[in-house]
């Protein structure tokens, strides 16, 4: 064993015998200066000097988590700010994207049994930016024209042609159409109650969630309504015309006559008006019926609009009224007995002219209804069964030009009375 230790530990031993000799010694004191000078560079070798300003800021990945990791580079957008498309339309809790159309629903209440009642909500949200115009219909239940005049005017409509958006509400009224009422379950008039209370009557919590969660939304509101207890209105726009901006729509709207009104308060054009949202109503045909002539001349007046504010390209068709209105009057029975009209809805009267005769049942008395003024008929009575005071001809008395800054006396006289066509009107 000791033989084996001195024959394999040579090398100290070694070394040592011979450092007495001048060239070993240099050569084992040069082996250990390179060691010594050799590991200390390797350890700390100077890293390359980066310019902070040239260098690359860490992702949001690498801020959250501390990696290094090399960020991928940038992406080009798919759309260019200068090209990029409208924001998402935010309604009902739904979210409507740029370039869709889309069914949603708004929750206007409860049966008696407990079950939600929701009524559809039309959109279509454009694929560029512009205003949102809003349709509603059958606010009363039996008035069914604006219903078919939602349904086609969203049906013919492409997002990809559309610079805003449109919100078509094509029965307001659920609880009226399902029974083919006017009015409400609770016999009120959905549109009396605008803009609506949160703790009123049934009539006017439906009124007040409406009104906050469709109508806020809107930059301008066509109203959709006919006549009502058997009776027809001519086509015509409703709006108060003192407004610049309620004037364009009216006049943008073409083709059908225009008057001039304030709106009964607690109606929605009204209500809508009252919070900086120009809203007209048009008023066509009777109740209970679908009239393809009126609905027509409906879809023509909203294309027309929309072409006005800009929500469709192409040439404008000439937004020129047939007639404006600043005065209306109703002509009322005083007899009862059975109506025979003479005159159609539409035509020019003059003062003196015979309208229509009432005839009494039993002794076949005929009494005549005569006009006391120069004008047009705008609504009347269908040939019926009359009482004494029943409205039976509304007249339009014609002005020259329209006026929204100087009007005549009888026309500001006419604003601070109740307005005469309340029967069976908006």
């Amino acid at each position: 064993m000791e033989e084996h230790i001195k024959t394999h530990s040579w090398l100290p031993q070694g070394i040592k015998g011979r450092t007495r000799h001048l060239p070993y010694r240099l050569f084992f004191s040069h082996l250990l200066l390179s060691l010594a000078i050799a590991l200390p560079a390797a350890a700390t070798t100077p890293q390359k000097v980066v310019d902070p300003r040239t260098q690359a800021p860490p992702s949001l990945k690498q801020m959250a988590t501390g990696s290094q990791e090399t960020p991928l580079p940038e992406e080009e957008p798919i759309l260019k700010k200068d090209t990029a498309t409208k924001s998402s339309l935010q309604l009902l809790k739904e979210t409507i994207g740029p370039g869709t159309k889309k069914r949603i629903f708004w929750n206007l209440g409860y049966t008696f049994e407990g079950v939600p009642v929701s009524a559809p909500v039309l959109v279509v949200n454009g694929d560029s930016a512009g205003p949102t115009l809003c349709l509603t219909a059958a606010l009363h239940g039996d008035e069914i024209n604006g219903i078919a005049m939602v349904h086609r005017a969203i049906d013919d409509l492409e997002p990809g042609q559309l610079s805003g958006a449109v919100i078509g509400v094509p029965i307001v009224n659920l609880y009226g159409y399902r029974r083919s009422s006017r009015y409400l379950p609770d016999r009120r008039d959905l549109n009396r109650h605008f803009p609506g209370s949160p703790h009123g009557s049934s009539a006017a919590r439906i009124a007040h969630s409406f009104f906050q969660q469709v109508i806020t939304h809107c930059d301008a509101l066509v109203d959709l309504h006919t006549g009502s207890f058997h009776r027809t209105n001519l086509p015509q726009v409703r709006a108060d015309l003192s407004h610049p901006k309620i004037l364009e729509l009216a006049y943008g709207f073409g083709g059908v006559a225009v008057v001039h009104s304030e709106g009964i308060s607690g109606t929605l054009r009204r209500a809508a008006t009252e919070i900086g949202i120009p809203s007209i109503t048009l008023e066509a045909g009777e109740p209970k019926r679908l009239q393809l002539r009126e609905v027509n001349q409906g879809l023509k007046g909203i294309n027309s609009l929309m072409k006005k504010l800009g929500l469709l390209k192409g040439a404008k068709t000439e937004s020129v009224p047939k007639a404006v209105f600043h005065q209306t009057k109703w002509i009322r029975t005083h007899r009862a007995g059975i109506l025979l009209s003479n005159v159609q809805l539409g035509e020019p009267i003059k003062a003196g002219q015979q309208l229509g005769i009432i005839t009494d049942p039993i002794t076949n008395q005929e009494t005549a209804i005569v006009s006391p003024y120069d004008g047009r008929i705008l609504g009347m009575a269908l040939n019926q069964v009359t009482i004494p005071g029943y409205a039976a001809y509304h007249i339009g008395i014609k002005a020259n030009k329209p006026r929204t800054t100087e009007e005549t006396s009888d026309h500001v006289a006419a604003k601070h009375k109740a307005p005469d066509y309340s029967d069976g009107e908006e």
